[in-house]
């Protein structure tokens, strides 16, 4: 059997043999279609050479069969064998058997629809058939490039913070059409490349329904792929691997060799991406979060998640579009944890303390200091001020630090935390206005950092830190007022 992975050798056009100079060889009858294409080129002198062809062959022939007086009827009889073969095109060969190409053999290729070759004395046909091979190496390294280059992109286009759209673009680029997923539902997930129109849609979705697995049916009882063409569209769905009823629907123009290949890849990359993590910890998830529901302290059922030490990760991705659930799944894929949450535009990842967060690319990330489960909250904190530092300074990873600030160690906590309260008390009904004052004070009183990491314009953040310095009426350009600030900050 071929290897699926390699696409298999595309056929050569007629039109590209036509236009080697160096075998001459010039259309005299048939059509001039450039679809028309060439497997292999055969030799043949045989009358009948139908027993001896598999289609798609250009027929080589001096005519020695040809009898003495031989009219149109045998000429069509011959042609029409050729027809019913398969045969691409015919090559007749001039000298040394016949001067000329025969006339009735041209009148029945014209009739019949079969390209008719005239190959001159000069060009023997074993270099027309060497000239067949040439190009379709030619053809097949290109082919191999392509879907190389393909299988690069689709690999790449998966890495990133949204993947299944991703994937799905490119693989739409490729084919030069659409592609769409589908869920197990039946509804369509995410598409890209051109909208194909009504007609195509309906259809597309109903031919995905052909191989979605069923709950009563045995797994091989529906085909892994099934293809249809309409409007002129080759479509294709594919059953992805996973079990859980997602199909991937491509509508393209045409179907080149290596395009199979193509589509097969994205089909294991969307798979993989859209498929549920099966585990022995995911019966402990599932017991921790329904003991969490029912009351229990974080800390009770912290080691049903496999640790007592945790750090909380914020990501988020680089490019505008929020993330969606499958980005989220795979971040947490990437830092190797399934204890993932989606919270607008940021993706939450709880991360056991063994395992060292390392960057992500397409992703901006925060970290949290170590911390048991009863300061999970504090260290979702950190995460967060962490994020928004590493997005104003452009680090890709940031972590918050894990040494104790002495200070803090000095003034006991009741007491830090009611001087907190004090002096913040005129802006702590405006959240707006404390976060603008921790995020500038944390940036060292940058304004452009400070509007990047909040997504405000700077004049916003001006505005608001004025506003601030009236209400705590307070010269915050004095860096005793802003470690005191800073102070009372930290413990809110």
């Amino acid at each position: 059997m071929p290897d699926p992975a390699v696409p298999p050798t595309p056929p050569v056009p007629l039109d590209a043999l036509l236009a080697r100079a160096d075998l001459g060889l010039r259309r005299i009858a048939g059509p001039a279609d450039p679809a028309v294409v060439v497997h292999w080129a055969h030799t043949s002198e045989m009358a009948d050479p139908y027993p001896y062809l598999l289609g798609g062959e250009l027929l080589l022939s001096a005519g020695v069969h040809v009898p003495d007086g031989a009219g149109a009827g045998y000429f069509d009889a011959y042609v029409s064998r050729i027809v019913a073969a398969g045969g691409a095109a015919l090559g007749f060969g001039v000298a040394p058997v016949h001067d000329t190409v025969p006339g009735a053999l041209v009148e029945a290729c014209e009739m019949h629809g079969l390209p008719l070759l005239e190959v001159p004395p000069r060009t023997t046909f074993s270099a027309v058939a060497r000239a067949v091979w040439q190009l379709m190496a030619q053809a097949r390294t290109a082919e191999l490039r392509r879907v190389t280059e393909a299988q690069q992109s689709l690999a790449t286009a998966a890495a990133r913070p949204d993947p299944v759209p991703s994937v799905l673009q490119q693989l739409a680029r490729r084919l030069g059409g659409r592609a769409v997923l589908y869920g197990p539902e039946g509804t369509r997930i995410a598409a890209a490349g051109t909208d194909p129109g009504e007609e195509t849609r309906t259809a597309l979705a109903k031919l995905a329904e052909v191989v979605r697995p069923s709950g009563q049916e045995p797994s091989d009882a529906r085909p892994s792929s099934a293809s249809d063409t309409v409007a002129g569209l080759r479509l294709v769905a594919h059953a992805l691997g996973n079990g859980e009823g997602f199909v991937l629907g491509t509508a393209a123009p045409q179907r080149d060799a290596g395009d199979h290949t193509i589509a097969s890849v994205a089909a294991v990359l969307l798979s993989l991406l859209t498929g549920e993590r099966h585990s022995g910890s995911g019966a402990g998830r599932s017991s921790a979060l329904v003991r969490l529901l029912l009351g229990a302290a974080p800390a009770e059922v912290a080691p049903l998640l496999g640790g007592d030490r945790w750090r909380v990760v914020h990501g988020r991705p680089d490019g505008r579009a929020a993330p969606d659930p499958v980005a989220a799944s795979a971040l947490g894929a990437a830092l190797g944890s399934s204890l993932v949450d989606v919270s607008g535009e940021v993706v939450r990842v709880l991360v056991p303390d063994g395992r060292t967060v390392e960057r992500v690319p397409g992703w901006t990330l925060g970290v949290s200091a170590a911390a048991a489960p009863r300061d999970w909250p504090a260290a979702d904190t950190q995460a967060a001020r962490a994020l928004a530092r590493a997005r104003a300074t452009r680090t890709p990873v940031l972590r918050h630090g894990d040494r104790p600030t002495a200070l803090t160690d000095l003034v006991p906590p009741a007491e830090a935390d009611a001087h907190a309260r004090a002096l913040l008390a005129p802006i702590e009904l405006s959240p707006a206005l404390v976060d603008t004052l921790r995020t500038w004070l944390s940036l060292h009183g940058s304004w452009d950092r400070t509007a990047v990491a909040l997504d405000v314009h700077r004049n916003t953040v001006r505005q608001r830190i004025a506003r601030c310095a009236s209400l705590l009426d307070a010269d915050l350009d004095d860096p005793d007022v802003r470690m005191e600030l800073w102070f009372a900050l930290r413990r809110t």
